[in-house]
């Protein structure tokens, strides 16, 4: 651990963090990207991102079920999980396996990866239009739960 916070680690390891360079972009066909998983991702990250944070709020909102409402948060986040592990992760690891075996292409898997990460940037913004709607969601579904 004291090897990893010195003033010669981050002298080097600036060498090494750098923006993508337009050569990383340019062998990427677009049109190859599944379409349905990049949705799919965008809408599972949009209820990771608003799970906790709407639960508090359906907390304020409905104080006599407070309780209730902050440990929705877990379910929520759990329910996320498993559309994550049902849905995406199997996609993305077959692809990756696919390029390791030699039957997929690195540039199909660099285009996906740079999918995922553009998805779950979307989602997170999408969440923000989600974020009221679910914490009243989540207040008046509350009441089934106590």
């Amino acid at each position: 651990m004291k090897k990893g916070i010195t003033f010669p680690y981050f002298k080097r390891a600036k060498k090494h963090i750098h923006l993508p360079r337009y050569a990383y972009l340019k062998d990427m066909n677009w049109r190859d990207m599944p379409f349905k998983l990049f949705c799919i991702n965008i809408l599972i990250t949009a209820i990771y991102t608003i799970g906790v944070l709407s639960a508090l709020y359906a907390a304020l909102l409905v104080p006599e079920r407070e309780t209730t409402a902050v440990m929705a948060s877990g379910l929520i986040n759990g329910i996320a999980t498993i559309l994550l592990i049902i849905f995406v992760d199997p996609k993305i690891s077959i692809l990756a396996d696919d390029v390791i075996n030699q039957k997929g292409s690195y540039v199909s898997l660099k285009s996906v990866s740079i999918m995922m990460v553009t998805s779950r940037l979307l989602g997170t913004l999408l969440a923000q239009l989600l974020f009221i709607p679910a914490a009243k969601y989540i207040a008046w579904f509350t009441q089934f739960l106590v």
